[in-house]
């Protein structure tokens, strides 16, 4: 899809607690930040109002260039939050909010909450029979109150194709990445990531409950070794030989990288090999079987296997959604 109009919903009328700046910041950041030698045109960001703040309204108050009808138009639609109100107190989304959003996905917006927004997008009717998620902390309310939604606390984000969800605070830039990478590509989302000081790419799946109890010594020692497997994708890597490097046994390796990444040292590998193929596909045109060895992922129906299931599309089909020039020989 173009990446076009980006419309953030800020719910003006009712105030802003401080912590709600952040899913508003992330999001302002990603999309309103032009990045020109990544990708130009870069997304265009409405800021938009829902009514004016009121004078008696808790927490910060924002002026916004625009109001609802800034929604008009916009390709994707970006609901950061709600007010405490809205969740804790049940008072209403407000219906101009509800009749924005759903008249914006009728006519064919792509519809994203981050956080608390979800109450909005389920409100709207936009979750009713589907898998969607929130900051673990609000995910009883959302279920208790619409329970047509198939509600998951276990999950950062979820991708339901034109409506998407996810947890709160950094996992709300865990989604806005995942957004980039869908609409411009892996190495783009990868940039920006690193220009962001941020992990290039946490899969929806993981889990939101990171174990904390794990020492932040035992954490950092285990980025050389995933530095390496990342520089060595091309070859077969197995538990043991990553427990080796990491001078320590393999059961207590899988412990210490589920505690650190939320998932498995073989779903971790994957989720690499995915990434690597996803950049080989974008910016080579070596074939099928080179991008499959490459990437450590060793065929090309395994890499086909691969994407369909996780991805949701042919490596081929993904190619061609990122036409680029580039020469046969590059990335070999």
């Amino acid at each position: 899809m173009s990446v076009g109009v980006v419309a953030l919903v800020v719910p003006a009328e009712m105030g802003l607690r401080s912590w709600d700046l952040y899913e508003v910041s992330i999001a302002a950041t990603v999309f309103g930040v032009p990045q020109p030698d990544l990708a130009d045109p870069w997304y265009d960001l409405r800021i938009c109002g829902v009514g004016s703040p009121a004078a008696d309204a808790p927490g910060l108050s924002l002026r916004t260039p625009y109001g609802l009808e800034g929604l008009e138009g916009a390709e994707t639609v970006i609901v950061p939050s709600v007010p405490d109100a809205c969740v804790e107190d049940g008072v209403p989304v407000p219906e101009d909010l509800v009749s924005a959003l759903r008249n914006a996905y009728d006519n064919g917006a792509r519809v994203v909450s981050l956080c608390t927004g979800a109450f909005a997008l389920a409100a709207a009717g936009l979750l009713d029979g589907r898998r969607a998620t929130a900051h673990w902390m609000h995910t009883a309310q959302l279920a208790e109150r619409h329970p047509e939604v198939l509600v998951d606390d276990s999950v950062l984000y979820v991708d339901d194709g034109d409506v998407l969800t996810s947890a709160g605070m950094t996992a709300g830039l865990d989604l806005c990445l995942h957004l980039v990478r869908r609409d411009l590509g892996a190495h783009v989302a990868n940039q920006l990531a690193r220009r962001l000081v941020v992990p290039a790419h946490r899969p929806g799946g993981q889990a939101q409950f990171v174990d904390l109890s794990v020492p932040a010594t035992d954490e950092q020692g285990l980025a050389p070794v995933l530095d390496w497997a990342r520089a060595h994708l091309d070859r077969p890597l197995t538990i043991d030989e990553l427990a080796r490097r990491a001078a320590v046994s393999p059961r207590t390796f899988y412990r210490l990288l589920r505690r650190a990444t939320g998932t498995t040292p073989l779903q971790w590998l994957l989720n690499q090999r995915l990434a690597r193929a996803q950049t080989l596909l974008e910016s080579t045109a070596l074939s099928m079987e080179k991008v499959a060895a490459l990437s450590g992922l060793g065929t090309a129906n395994n890499l086909r296997h691969h994407f369909l299931k996780q991805i949701g599309v042919s490596p081929g089909d993904y190619r061609r959604a990122f036409p680029r020039p580039f020469s046969a020989d590059t990335g070999a």
